[in-house]
């Protein structure tokens, strides 16, 4: 076997192994796009849950809040459920804020449980875009461009009281 042979041997291997780098990649992108959508999905469905119940609460218990707190949580269940500016986080955060003041003896388990299933959601979602991001900030990944024309998904970053999910207690300071 010549050098010439050699090196084009070499040459082919390398070009058979970046392709089917690049190839497995592509694959494992399309999966990680689809568990992003998944779980935006489900991150979506169970913020708008919140709302609803926290607009409920509002409205059946306006006695036990007091006036204050029952307009500000209608409010600000009704912002989360349709943001005005398009700034989700922002309305999310304010309903979350507001949620921390309901006295617990007010506060429904369907609440509280909704509340752990949103941060539950939001940590799957934001993992979900991580893996996303870390495989398509890959060298070799940004070289051949793979997956240029997609934007990058964005994390979702809210103070829903996840740190009450991962330490078991059922509700954070505020």
């Amino acid at each position: 076997m010549t050098t010439a042979t050699g090196l084009l041997l070499a040459a082919g291997l390398l070009v058979v192994l970046v392709l089917g780098w690049a190839g497995w990649t592509l694959t494992r992108l399309r999966r990680l796009a689809g568990r992003v959508r998944r779980a935006r999905e489900v991150l979506d469905a169970g913020l708008l849950r919140r709302a609803e119940l926290a607009a409920a609460l509002a409205r059946e218990h306006a006695e036990d809040l007091g006036p204050e707190l029952a307009a500000a949580l209608a409010t600000a269940a009704a912002g989360a459920r349709a943001p005005s500016a398009g700034d989700r986080e922002a309305a999310e955060n304010l309903l979350g804020r507001w949620l921390r003041r309901v006295p617990t003896g007010v506060l429904p388990p369907e609440l509280q449980d909704a509340g752990m299933r949103v941060g539950l959601a939001r940590r799957f979602y934001n993992d979900a875009v991580r893996d996303t991001r870390t495989l398509r900030r890959g060298r070799l990944a940004r070289v051949l461009r793979l997956h240029a024309d997609r934007p990058l998904p964005r994390y979702f970053d809210i103070d829903d009281g996840l740190d009450a999910v991962l330490t078991g207690t059922a509700r954070s300071a505020g």
